[in-house]
């Protein structure tokens, strides 16, 4: 095979993914010393296209990166009025009162926002200081020097199907750091090797997730209540799966609908994205939304593991910033704030070590900023929640888990002490014939859609003829272990519809449609075999998300 040669740029700092975390960092960098050379990579057609969160927004992050961000035009234009906590069954929906609930659970002084629009006024400001941002530059390899990360190789266009080089092939180039910053969000494809080639992750809880699906709703003016948060847990879920929902009401009349469904289940036959379309039909959302009309949808995975799961964070040459470390808070379903309080950890230890002339070591400053700084402090709050729910269940974890902030919030100790995570996601799937199938009602087409219906308001586009970003380990497992073992619980942990088991005359045989891929990565994180590897498919192919 010909060795491809490729043409190598040089910055102070090479940032993957145009994220809070990432663009934080990249501003921050450029706000120490203007004459730092800084290129912040992003796959999607444009920054915000990839970018699917919640959201409300803790503005902690924000104020301390551009504290005058009010006047600058951030688009935080909802505060958050009004504060829901509903728990259902099938028919009714009790309201739980807030005075039991800690603090830090409160939503005062927070806003619900796109963070999709966020990310693209943060690459504004991140430019106007000088900031090179190059959107649909997919980052599909590491640039190694010995043993330290030099760089990424980005934008390489034009492979066939069987991975050859085609006619209008783009070998890409390398751009070289003296630190490289991946920022790709939950599960990133460079961050997973990072994490195992260091072995960064021994000593730590392995990582947990969450499936998070939203759609857009533009209701009838007369039920919007702008800047009303309202989240539910309980039905439809019940002893299946952990989760909940939430609905955001924005401006314009539109509301966030999500539901997110906790990956450690163990019935291969739940399917997540039915349990999301069954969710609207509860009396207490049919009625918000009957009349009104999906504009959009998407999904994401959600990192859950919280503070024993973070990996050690800082590696020769680089770091790992937000979700590709994984600092969401799960109770307060929030990951925003630290993400954007990583980059800004991040740029100050880079910028202090090139001052001092050091490029390609670790920097230990920023890890110890993270696990003892403000993001510690948020995530040690309310690590026992997520190991609670999964040990004990929903109602057992609600109480002993909001006793346990409690005593965290006020004396600064745990009695439970820290709790670990047990098993991965992957390794909770149980075996089919333990289970039964469970009958989900047939969408209405109103309220509730099927999945590839819905996936075409992702606005995701693959280029056919690339190769397939979803990768087998072992292209016979899925039919010869995943079939018989879990009834491939591939066809239903997708929420979007990559995944087919299709009978033919020689026998069914497994079917990826890549093409639908909204780059959830859950198949990374569920397949129970560990056979599926995400990677990146070529620069700008992906979702198109409008404001998600």
């Amino acid at each position: 095979m010909t060795e491809i040669t490729r043409e190598s740029m040089d910055y102070d700092v090479v940032i993957v993914g145009a994220g809070p975390s990432g663009l934080s960092a990249a501003i921050r960098l450029k706000q120490i010393d203007p004459d730092l050379e800084v290129v912040v990579l992003e796959k999607g057609s444009e920054v915000g296209a990839h970018i699917l969160s919640g959201a409300v927004l803790d503005p902690v992050g924000l104020n301390k990166l551009i504290p005058d961000w009010k006047e600058k035009g951030a688009p935080l234009n909802t505060p958050v009025t009004e504060d829901n906590f509903l728990l259902l069954t099938e028919t009714k929906a009790t309201k739980i009162p807030h005075w039991p609930m800690p603090k830090l659970m409160s939503n005062d002084g927070n806003y619900i926002v796109s963070m999709g629009n966020v990310c693209r006024w943060l690459a504004e400001q991140a430019e106007e200081l000088g900031v090179e941002i190059f959107p649909g530059m997919a980052a599909s390899e590491l640039v190694m020097e010995g043993d330290r990360v030099a760089g990424v190789v980005a934008g390489e266009f034009g492979r066939e199907a069987d991975g050859t080089p085609g006619p209008a092939y783009e070998p890409g180039m390398e751009l070289r750091g003296k630190y490289v910053f991946l920022s790709e969000g939950v599960r990133g494809s460079l961050a997973k090797i990072v994490i195992d080639r260091y072995n960064l992750s021994e000593g730590h809880c392995p990582q947990k997730f969450g499936l998070g699906m939203k759609e857009i709703w533009e209701i009838d003016p007369a039920k919007h209540a702008q800047g009303t948060v309202t989240h539910t847990m309980g039905w439809p879920l019940s002893n299946n799966a952990g989760g909940g929902s939430f609905i955001y009401h924005l401006e314009n009349n539109q509301v966030y609908v999500g539901f997110v469904v906790h990956l450690n289940y163990e019935n291969p036959y739940v399917f997540p994205y039915m349990e999301f379309q069954r969710f609207k039909h509860h009396p207490e959302v049919a009625k918000l939304l009957e009349g009104g009309k999906r504009v959009a949808y998407g999904a994401r995975a959600i990192s859950e593991g919280g503070y024993q799961s973070l990996p050690k964070m800082s590696f020769p040459g680089g770091v790992l910033l937000g979700c590709s470390a994984g600092m969401v808070n799960v109770p307060r379903i929030k990951g925003n704030h630290n993400a954007m309080l990583s980059g800004i950890a991040a740029a100050e230890a880079a910028a202090e070590a090139i001052k001092a002339g050091r490029s390609g070591d670790e920097l230990t400053t920023y890890e110890a900023e993270v696990r003892d700084g403000a993001i510690g402090r948020d995530l040690k709050k309310v690590r026992n929640v997520k190991p609670m729910w999964a040990k004990w269940g929903m109602y057992a974890s609600t109480v002993l888990g909001g006793f346990d902030m409690w005593t965290n919030e006020l004396f600064g100790f745990s009695v439970f002490g820290t709790l670990k995570h047990g098993r991965t996601d992957a390794q909770a799937t149980g075996e089919a014939k333990d289970f039964a199938p469970i009958d989900y009602p047939k969408p209405d087409g109103k309220l509730s859609f099927d999945r590839l219906t819905n996936v075409s308001f992702s606005f995701t586009n693959h280029e056919e003829s690339q190769p397939c970003h979803l990768k087998l380990r072992d292209p016979s497992v899925p039919i010869s272990v995943n079939l018989p073992k879990y009834a491939e619980p591939a066809q239903r942990y997708c929420p979007a519809g990559v995944y087919e088991v299709l009978e033919g005359e020689e026998g069914p045989r497994f079917q990826i449609n890549f093409q639908n891929c909204v780059h959830c990565k859950t198949c990374d994180i569920k397949d129970p075999s560990q056979n599926i590897d995400w990677t990146t498919p070529q620069g700008g192919d992906g979702p198109n998300y409008p404001n998600m």
